[in-house]
C-alpha cells in the first residue's frame, strides 16, 4: 500500500519554485530519505508536503489529495520536526510533548487524561521519563532531539517528516537517534520521510533514496543504486568511495585526490 504519493510537486516561496516536478511514492511502514547537495530543496520539500509553503501538483495521503484536507487534519495524518525547532521557553519536556496532542483537541479543550497518558507512554519509549519534569533549555542536544521526536510521536501520525533529525549531534548519538526511529517505524508501521546530509546514515537505514539537485529528482532507487562513486561525484563535486562493512552495510567514504 502506498502511503505518500507525489506527482510532479513544485514548491517555493516566490516567483521561482524551488524544487519542481518532484515524483516519488512511498510505501506504508517505509522510509525515503531525500538527498543532495546544499540548497537542493530537501527541506522545502518536506515543507510541501506538510502544507507550510504553497505548491502544485498533487500530494496524495493514502491515496487521497493532501489538499482536501483541513490544517487540523492534515496535523492528525502527519508529524512534522523541523530542522531547527522552536523550542519555547519555560516550557518542561512534558509540556513540549503535550503540545504534539493539539491536533486532536477541540477548539477550547483542555488535554485529558488520555492525552497525558499518551505523552507518559511516548516518553518512556524515548527513554525521557526521567527527565519528564526538566526545562527544555537545560536538556543536551541530544535530549533535545529526543524530545522534539516525542512531540511529533505524540501526535499519532500516520506519516513522519523529519528535517535533518541528526543535526548537531555526534556520531553515537545520531546512531541512537536513527535506531530509534527505525524500531519505531517497525513496532508501530510508520512511514518516515526524512532529509539526511550524512550519506552512510542515510544508505543503512533507509529503504530508498531521492536524490536532488536543483529541486529536480536527479537520481531515486536503493541505496545501493543511487550511492555511486559517480553520481556522488557529480552532485556533490566530492570524490568517494563506496564500500560495504562486514556486515554488507554500505559506506560512503570520502576519498582524497592527492
Amino acid at each position: 500500500m502506498t502511503a505518500l504519493a507525489l506527482h510532479r510537486v513544485s514548491a517555493g516561496y516566490g516567483a521561482d519554485p524551488v524544487v519542481a516536478g518532484v515524483s516519488a511514492e512511498v510505501s506504508a511502514g517505509g522510509w525515503l530519505a531525500v538527498i543532495g547537495p546544499n540548497g537542493a530543496g530537501k527541506s522545502t520539500l518536506l515543507k510541501a508536503i506538510a502544507g507550510l509553503v504553497r505548491g502544485a501538483g498533487e500530494i496524495l495521503l493514502d491515496g487521497a489529495p493532501a489538499a482536501a484536507l483541513g490544517a487540523r487534519e492534515r496535523a492528525r495524518r502527519i508529524g512534522y520536526a523541523p530542522q531547527v525547532p522552536v523550542l519555547p521557553e519555560g516550557l518542561t519536556v512534558t509540556d513540549y510533548v503535550l503540545l504534539g496532542r493539539t491536533p486532536h483537541l477541540g477548539p477550547l479543550a483542555r488535554e485529558g487524561r488520555a492525552d497525558l497518558e499518551i505523552v507518559e507512554q511516548v516518553l518512556a519509549r524515548l527513554d525521557l521519563s526521567g527527565l519528564a519534569g526538566r526545562a527544555l533549555r537545560t536538556l543536551s542536544g541530544g535530549e533535545r532531539q529526543r524530545a522534539v521526536l516525542a512531540r511529533v510521536l505524540a501526535q499519532q501520525a500516520g506519516l513522519l517528516l523529519l528535517d535533518e533529525p541528526t543535526t548537531g549531534l555526534d556520531i553515537g548519538h545520531a546512531q541512537a537517534l536513527l535506531d530509534l526511529v527505525d524500531r519505531l517505524r517497525s513496532e508501530d508501521g510508520t512511514t518516515v520521510v526524512s532529509t539526511l546530509h550524512d550519506l552512510t546514515f542515510a544508505a543503512q537505514y533507509a529503504d530508498r533514496l531521492l536524490l536532488l539537485d536543483g529541486g529536480r529528482v536527479v537520481a531515486a532507487g536503493t541505496p545501493a543504486e543511487v550511492l555511486t562513486s559517480a553520481v556522488v561525484h557529480r552532485h556533490y563535486a566530492a570524490e568517494v568511495e563506496v564500500l560495504r562493512t562486514v556486515r554488507g552495510h554500505l559506506v560512503v567514504a570520502p576519498s582524497r585526490t592527492e
